[in-house]
Order: structure tokens, then C-alpha cells, then sequence
């Protein structure tokens, strides 16, 4: 087994921003659901980009998801139909159920205690219903079945579709044997990933949360990091690929009219042009490009980078408490960025420390226990 290369500074401030622009479309969400008027809080269409790029922040998250788990399966084993399906799976529990674990115990615990902004709707779903579907990987079906569950719980639509495809995957690289032979599966999942969009356009939000509709993602980081593996491009062709990708998100991103007047929402493509980009933009970083920056100036978004799984989980805490605080404080529009940016901050400090403090030695010492029960007994 390979060990695994240090971090990758741009990888790490793609997701930062990713991260970043989740929590700011869930505060701006919970203002606007409130009835407080921060539509003209900076220019619309910089405020689309800010504050309404949440799910495209998402959808950017599992495009880098297959980059990297595919990049490091690929270090470790050297291929992947070598994959040791056992420490796969083993070191996937180690990074995210001890989060995952702890999120469920507080939510319920919050439930139970009919804590505003917390309590489960029975009509929508029980306590356990919510809990087993968590554990289960198949939130995103519950919600798209029955409706949105609390803010806190509706986060965990992502991570189903996530683990779903890891559980997998592994399975996929040992039954396909060839990697020529596993990018049939990975392209057949970005062929679909549009008629899903299409097919569930009326039924929110199955809509977006339907695993057809978004695995396509982590099928173009999958792809991505095979590409960067065994083709190597050069670095002319690193820089083709930035640049076209960068372009492919703007189009989305903060084009919207434009993706739209080409058909690309109506087809379903806008969030396959995303994801395409993305891949692209990942094989550049992974490939080396700006490999020799510096990326001063940058070093909080990448921690936020490091720390985004820890954020995305625990950042609805920070947004309720926010706005609880906010209408106790006689709800002044006037400071309402210093609010924005405090939730940013706080989200990013919570992060920090439930990364530091519990889940980083949580994921070391599932590892280590793994490790010493794969280990060879001695002589």
C-alpha cells in the first residue's frame, strides 16, 4: 500500500469556497424565509453568486469526492482492481461516522427536547424513521418522498448520495477487474445524470436530490483522477483544461440567463456542464498547475477547505442560533453583513473545533484499530 501525497493547496480552496458558499446561501435562506428584506445586500447578480449557488457548491463537492477518493485509491493500491474492499470500507467509517454519529445523537436529543427550529414534523417522518435513514444512506429518499425535514437534518441529503456510491465503488473495481473497463459504468452515470434532472423536474426536491441526479458528479471526479493518473497531460494541456473549466462553472455559476437561453437548464446539462468543469478544473490543480504558488493570502479558505465536511455538518447550528439572536437584538438591517460574515466565521470556528477535538482523533484511532486488526499475527 502507497502512502498518500500532502494536501493539494487548490483542491483545498476549491472546496473551501464550496463550503463557504453553502453556509452563505443558508443564512441568506433563513433571512429571506424570515421576511427580512436583504435582497439589495450587493448587487443581484452578485448576490445569485453568493447567496443562491448553494446546491451548485454541492454539486462541486461531489465532483472533487471522486477526484480525490479515486486519486487516493490509486496511490494506495497502484490500481484499482487491487482495492483492499475491507480497509475501503474501513477507513470511510473512520472519516465519517463518527460525525455523522454525533450529529444524529444531538439532533435527536434536540428533538426529543422540542427545541424550535429542531423538532421533526411527524407527519413528515418519526424521530427513528429520520435516524435509520441517516445511517442508511437513503436521506435524500426520505426527504424526496415525504418533504424537508429540519435544516439540520436536510443536510445529510448529500451525504447519502455520497456513500451510496462508495459502498460501491470498490465492489465496481473488483467485478470490472480493468479500469478501461470500470470507465463504461462511470460514463453511463454521466448519460443519465440529465434524463434524471428531466424526468424529476416537477418534483421538488427530488428534483435535486435524486441519486441518478447528482452521482454523475463524483462518476466526472472519478473520471478526472483516472485521466490524471494514466494520461498524465502535459502542461499546455493543464492549462487548456483550467481555463475551459473555470469557464464551464462561470457559465453556470454566475451566467444563469445565458446557460438557460442555450438550453441548458431545460435539458437537464447546466448541472452536467458544472460538474464537467469542475473535473476539468481538478485535473489542472491535481495535475500540478500552480503547484509552485504560494496561495498567501488564501490560508483561511483552505482550512475551511481542510475542515469541510466538519462545517458542512455542524454550520446549521451556528445559522439558527444566528438568526435567534439577530430578531432578540431588535433585527437592525443595518449590520446585517457583520451578521453574515459572524456566521461565517463561527461556522468556520465550530469546524475547527469538532475537527480538532473529536473527529480527527476519532478517525485516527478507527484507523489504528483497523490497521492492528488487519495486521498479520506474529510468528
Amino acid at each position: 500500500m502507497k502512502p498518500a501525497n500532502d494536501r493539494n493547496a487548490g483542491i483545498d480552496f476549491l472546496r473551501g469556497l464550496a463550503v463557504l458558499l453553502v453556509v452563505l446561501h443558508h443564512i441568506h435562506l433563513r433571512f429571506t424565509l424570515n421576511h427580512f428584506d436583504v435582497a439589495n445586500l450587493v448587487p443581484k447578480p452578485l448576490g445569485r453568486v453568493m447567496f443562491w449557488s448553494g446546491y451548485y457548491a454541492v454539486i462541486v463537492f461531489f465532483v472533487i469526492s471522486g477526484y480525490l477518493i479515486t486519486s487516493l485509491s490509486l496511490r494506495r493500491w497502484t490500481t484499482l482492481d487491487r482495492i483492499d474492499v475491507r480497509a475501503f470500507y474501513a477507513m470511510r467509517a473512520a472519516r465519517i461516522l463518527p460525525c455523522l454519529i454525533a450529529l444524529i445523537a444531538v439532533l435527536a436529543a434536540l428533538h426529543l427536547a422540542g427545541a424550535q427550529d429542531y423538532a421533526i414534523d411527524p407527519a413528515r417522518a418519526s424521530l427513528g424513521r429520520a435516524a435509520i435513514a441517516a445511517l442508511t444512506f437513503h436521506f435524500n429518499w426520505l426527504e424526496g418522498a415525504r418533504g424537508y425535514l429540519p435544516g439540520s437534518w436536510d443536510v445529510l441529503w448529500s451525504l447519502s448520495i455520497e456513500e451510496a456510491f462508495y459502498v460501491v465503488f470498490p465492489l465496481a473495481c473488483l467485478v470490472t477487474r480493468r479500469e478501461a473497463a470500470l470507465v463504461v459504468p462511470l460514463v453511463a452515470l454521466i448519460a443519465i445524470g440529465p434524463f434524471s434532472r428531466i424526468a424529476n423536474a416537477n418534483s421538488e426536491p427530488w428534483d435535486e436530490y435524486a441519486y441518478l441526479a447528482c452521482m454523475d458528479g463524483i462518476a466526472f471526479g472519478c473520471l478526472a483522477a483516472l485521466i490524471q493518473a494514466r494520461l498524465a497531460p502535459s502542461l499546455r494541456w493543464l492549462r487548456i483544461a483550467f481555463a475551459g473549466g473555470v469557464a464551464a462553472m462561470l457559465l453556470v455559476v454566475a451566467f444563469r440567463q445565458t446557460a438557460n437561453a442555450l438550453g441548458l437548464v431545460s435539458t437537464g446539462l447546466y448541472i452536467t456542464v458544472l460538474e464537467m468543469g469542475a473535473a476539468l478544473v481538478l485535473l489542472a490543480l491535481g495535475g500540478g498547475l500552480f503547484a509552485n504558488v504560494s496561495w498567501r493570502g488564501t490560508g483561511a479558505i483552505r482550512a475551511a477547505g481542510r475542515l469541510s465536511y466538519e462545517i458542512y455538518l455542524t454550520h446549521m447550528f451556528v445559522v439558527f442560533t444566528t438568526m435567534a439572536l439577530f430578531k432578540a437584538s431588535g433585527a437592525n438591517l443595518a449590520y446585517v453583513g457583520l451578521w453574515y460574515a459572524g456566521v461565517l466565521v463561527a461556522s468556520a470556528l465550530l469546524g475547527h473545533a469538532v475537527g480538532r477535538w473529536f473527529s480527527t482523533p476519532a478517525n485516527d484511532a478507527i484507523r489504528a484499530w483497523a490497521l492492528r486488526r488487519a495486521a498479520p499475527a506474529p510468528a
